[in-house]
């Protein structure tokens, strides 16, 4: 599995390794630092306008009173960039704006191929599984009808109630009476998987603020293809201009080895990443921790993050089962073999461990 920012990762890393044993930091290493850290990041596509401002920012700090008088100047330089690179990212994770009053309605938007769909029942799925959320998905692409049966099919495999008219109806009244649907039967989240273009025109967006006019939804949140470099930053600076979005969803960054897209959306919109897909699984959708992908990229680990994923797939109960059976010396190969079982769950250890750079050796 190819991890998100690999070769970013891999060249800042090498640059941080050069500073980080340092008893004393001079101007000069500074700015072959610096130098160093704009290569990595305009190879990386990120804007070049965002790579000034950032190098810019790390340098006017790593010659500071706070890098200079320090004890162990060296790590401290790795703390700024951590810091920068953090917040340049959006300091913290933007989490989903809820309605006063249910349903919070989520409006999906994004050209073709960047996964619309797919993103918007992973959303769901999300919402219900660690937000106790009951969603209904509405499906309003009447332009392709694959993505109509897809959303049907995902609605399916997730047992969740999908709302649809088929292609010959106003895509606005789709979504003005879905809303409605889901209001009559007690779901708190809406989600509307809207129509896309191969580029943004006219027509489109005419169209989505138009749904915009008619549900007025608490999230606009526009999905963009993560391995598109920076187009991905191009479409979010169209549709955030025209729609005012409120925040992004980056897919497929598992397979960016780049990553340039999300370190520059964020800075040149001004709108949070809220969630990145992390594979084409259902449940591969994480909400996006700017601290901890910051923490990936500079090799410091994601300790949290796999945590997190073990917690997910270990039963709570049976591991306090487990613990008793070792106090009393009851462990059978049984329960050796369950315990496997729980581990395998969380897939292969070593791309866990990557995901989230904690090291194996």
């Amino acid at each position: 599995m190819t991890i998100a920012f690999e070769s970013l990762a891999e060249r800042l890393q090498q640059t941080m390794q050069k500073i980080k044993g340092k008893g004393k930091v001079s101007e000069a290493d500074v700015k072959e630092m610096a130098r160093e850290v704009r290569l990595a990041l305009l190879e990386a596509d990120v804007n070049f306008k965002v790579v000034k401002q950032f190098v810019n920012r790390v340098k006017e700090r790593a010659v500071g009173q706070e890098v200079m008088k320090s004890l162990t100047p060296g790590q401290q330089v790795i703390k700024v960039v951590n810091e920068e690179l953090t917040a340049l990212m959006g300091s913290e994770e933007s989490k989903i704006e809820t309605a006063p009053k249910p349903p919070t309605v989520i409006m999906m938007v994004g050209l073709q191929g960047a996964g619309k769909t797919t993103t918007t029942a992973k959303l769901a799925n999300y919402l219900r599984k660690k937000k106790n959320k009951t969603p209904m998905l509405v499906a309003a692409d009447i332009y392709r009808p694959a993505a109509i049966d897809q959303l049907n099919t995902l609605g399916k495999q997730l047992d969740m109630p999908v709302y649809s008219e088929g292609t010959d109806v106003s895509p606005v009244d789709i979504v003005k009476r879905g809303v409605e649907k889901a209001k009559e039967e007690h779901h708190d989240t809406v989600i509307l998987d809207t129509a896309g273009r191969l580029h943004v025109d006219e027509n489109l967006m005419d169209e989505l603020k138009e749904m915009k006019a008619s549900v007025n939804p608490d999230e606009i949140l526009l999905v963009v293809d993560a391995m598109t470099g920076q187009d991905a930053v191009n479409v979010s600076e169209q549709f955030n201009e025209l729609l005012e979005i409120s925040g992004v969803v980056l897919t497929k960054l598992d397979g960016d080895t780049r990553g340039g897209a999300a370190l520059s959306i964020r800075a040149v919109t001004e709108k949070p990443i809220k969630f990145a897909g992390m594979g084409e699984k259902i449940d591969q959708l994480e909400p996006f921790h700017p601290e901890r992908m910051a923490s990936r990229i500079l090799g410091m680990g994601d300790v949290l993050s796999l945590i997190e994923k073990a917690q997910t797939n270990v039963d709570e109960e049976k591991a306090k089962e487990l613990e008793a059976k070792l106090r009393n010396a009851d462990l059978t190969f049984d329960d050796f073999l369950e315990q496997i079982d729980q581990v395998k769950s969380m897939g292969l250890l070593k791309t866990c461990l990557a995901c989230c750079q904690v090291p194996t050796r």
